[in-house]
């Protein structure tokens, strides 16, 4: 038996559909930005940032949710909201892709760049710009390098000027197998802990130092649990803003292109925080007088590249050695 459907009813039906149709695509595309360090940081800052200048140079069109803080997801998980599409922007350091890339360890060999010039001007080069497109064919896409500053050693004893002061200490580090090897060779013992467990492990002594730029050590209060502070400068805390490829290749074109052109501009504004944070959060560590910053010498510097270096050849063959060579390139002569 058929049943009859009155016309004014399939009308009506047809006329709701198509009010909701139109309701949705008025509404903005929601873009959900999670990190892991607070907002007074240079990322948490930049993060801000992008919020602000993609919805105003795309009105009703784009909400930028700003998660700061590991609210959302921690080290250990954001990646994978990432891909499943929970999040859409992250910023993770670089030290995190090398299970999806081997080149971006490049960032991680120690006294690789000078100082923060040398790496901006490698990240800014040809070479530097390729590696933001190296992981496409796992399904991310970078969209710029934010920088937080050098790192800089900390430990709860009151030396640290050599590399056999750490020699026998529990190193908290980030999940990178350039880093283990880095501490090993320096006779510490790594233990890999999300960023958001640093401060209770120092406190307890679950580990006995770690390595972090000023405005990390400042902003999670480490100096209150560190005895002493060593002003290594022996490598950068970067990270790459990211994103899912696919999600980013499906958008409207003009969606993509305001969102790169405020990807820019957060860009430009982040980095040059990070040296005016990094300075300040530097002098106010000083003044708060908890912890003792450690000036090394160029004698104790040179004993430390020297103490590290068998790393750099360990890893020169996953690298790349024209990589490598590339960005030893950026640093003045």
């Amino acid at each position: 038996m058929k049943i009859r459907i009155p016309a004014v009813k399939v009308l009506g039906v047809c006329l709701a559909l198509a009010f909701s149709s139109a309701a949705l695509a008025d509404q903005p595309i929601i873009v959900k930005f999670s990190h892991v360090v607070a907002e007074n940081t240079p990322k948490g800052q930049g993060a801000l940032k992008f919020k602000e200048l993609a919805e105003a140079a795309l009105p009703g069109k784009v909400e930028v949710q700003v998660f700061s803080n590991s609210q959302l997801f921690g080290d250990g998980k954001e990646m994978e909201a990432l891909l499943l599409g929970d999040v859409q922007i992250i910023a993770p350091s670089l030290a995190k892709f090398d299970r999806y890339t081997k080149q971006l360890q490049i960032f991680d060999l120690p006294f690789m760049f000078d100082d923060m010039d040398a790496l901006d001007r490698f990240q800014s080069s040809p070479a530097g710009q390729e590696l933001l497109d190296s992981m496409k064919s796992k399904g991310i896409k970078g969209l710029a390098y934010w920088h937080n500053g050098l790192k800089q050693m900390s430990t709860n004893k009151d030396t640290l000027v050599r590399p056999e002061d750490i020699k026998g200490l529990k190193f908290r580090i980030q999940s990178s197998d350039v880093l283990e090897a880095q501490f090993r060779q320096l006779g510490a013992n790594p233990q890999k802990l999300a960023f958001s467990e640093v401060y209770q492990a120092l406190q307890t002594g679950v580990v006995d130092g770690a390595e972090n730029p000023w405005s990390n050590i400042y902003s999670q209060k480490l100096h209150e649990v560190q005895k002493t502070i060593a002003v290594t400068n022996h490598g950068a805390l970067d990270y790459m803003v990211i994103t899912n490829s696919g999600w980013w290749d499906g958008l409207p074109e003009d969606i993509r292109a305001g969102l790169q052109k405020a990807m820019a501009g957060a860009t430009e504004h982040a980095n040059k925080l990070a040296a005016e944070i990094n300075d300040r959060d530097r002098q106010r560590i000083a003044d708060a007088g908890k912890a003792k910053i450690q000036t090394l010498s160029k004698r104790d510097i040179a004993a430390w590249r020297e103490a590290v270096r068998p790393v750099w050849a360990k890893f020169s063959g996953q690298i790349g050695e024209d990589l490598i060579a590339k960005a030893r390139a950026s640093n003045a002569d």
